[in-house]
């Protein structure tokens, strides 16, 4: 595996930016963020479901 320093680092944030633009890049973040938030609460709501199951 390769091992990315801090200069290769922003050249790669640097060419994503000039690709991708800044405001397709926070659209992104903040999907993939509503993303996991979805996927955390799916997660405890069928906790939650199988905790009332064993109450019945």
């Amino acid at each position: 595996m390769p091992n990315f320093g801090p200069t290769e680092l922003i050249i790669i944030l640097v060419i994503v930016i000039l690709l991708f633009g800044v405001g397709r890049i926070g659209k992104i973040a903040g999907e993939l963020g509503s993303a996991i938030r979805n996927f955390r609460e799916s997660l405890q709501g069928e906790d939650k479901k199988k905790e009332e199951d064993k109450k019945e």
